[in-house]
């Protein structure tokens, strides 16, 4: 898989570091409503960060453990430990690392795969990594539902801010990100035959988790934006300097869960 957003192109992994504040407490509570205790087996595909990874394994503990996986292990390789297992994994292409896992969870993961064919062969792997009663936990963006920077738009930085979103669209659209995966999610788990399927929204409007992530998307995607002609040196730099005053919104986040039945 490619990524227009690589680790590799953010100092320290600032947007993983935005994503995980933006985002955590969501996927943590729909985590937590599974009942994940001491002694499961969890796989986090796509890991990225560590935050989830050692969430997962404070839960778990010494009696289950965490396989975190990512093509990328530059930042999650800090949460290895006793019951934390850190790999290097594509999981388009790669064979499936382990199975029987009361858990496998995956977030921003499936919108990279641009390949509609390797998107569905993703996620039948994760399905067959399950145990029976296993849980799929799959999350991502879906811009198209709502793809404005400011809703609200009352002047001209508003004006401004959503000029540079659309701009933000056009590359990772350009680049085979699929930028409606998140309500595709829920008929996709119902197609792989998990039971109780379920889904929600999660809409952010403002705050300074939405300011954060969209410092770090701009400041990675400066020089493509303007290579594209998508924005002047100009309209960048200002949308940057008044992001903190802003009433600046994030993509709608879909989560979908659901359980393998048993055999």
């Amino acid at each position: 898989m490619g990524y227009l957003l690589d680790n590799d192109r953010l100092p320290a992994g600032d947007r993983v570091v935005a994503m995980a504040s933006l985002f955590d407490p969501i996927t943590t509570g729909h985590l937590d409503g599974l009942g994940i205790g001491p002694g499961w087996r969890c796989w986090e595909v796509g890991a990225g960060g560590t935050s989830i990874v050692h969430w997962l394994a404070g839960r778990t503990g010494r009696a289950g453990y965490v396989l975190a996986t990512d093509t990328d292990t530059t930042v999650v390789a800090a949460a290895a430990g006793p019951t934390v297992i850190v790999l290097r994994h594509d999981v388009c292409a790669d064979p499936i690392p382990g199975g029987g896992f009361d858990l496998v969870h995956a977030r921003m993961v499936l919108a990279d795969i641009a390949d509609v064919a390797d998107r569905a062969q993703a996620l039948a792997a994760m399905v067959r990594a399950l145990r029976p009663g296993g849980w799929l936990v799959v999350e991502d963006l879906d811009p198209r539902l709502q793809p404005l920077a400011c809703p609200d738009e009352r002047g001209p930085a508003e004006v401004l801010a959503n000029k540079v979103r659309a701009g933000v669209h056009s590359l990772l659209a350009s680049r085979g990100i699929e930028l409606a995966c998140g309500r595709t999610i829920p008929g996709a788990l119902r197609d792989l035959g998990l039971a109780d399927v379920t889904a929600s929204g999660y809409f952010p409007m403002t705050g300074p988790e939405c300011a954060a992530l969209e410092r770090t998307t701009v400041t990675a995607l400066y020089g493509d934006l303007l290579n594209a002609g998508l924005a002047t040196p100009d309209e960048l730099d200002a949308h940057l300097g008044q992001l903190d005053a802003l009433h600046l919104s994030a993509a709608p986040m879909i989560s979908a869960w659901g359980r393998k039945p048993a055999a």
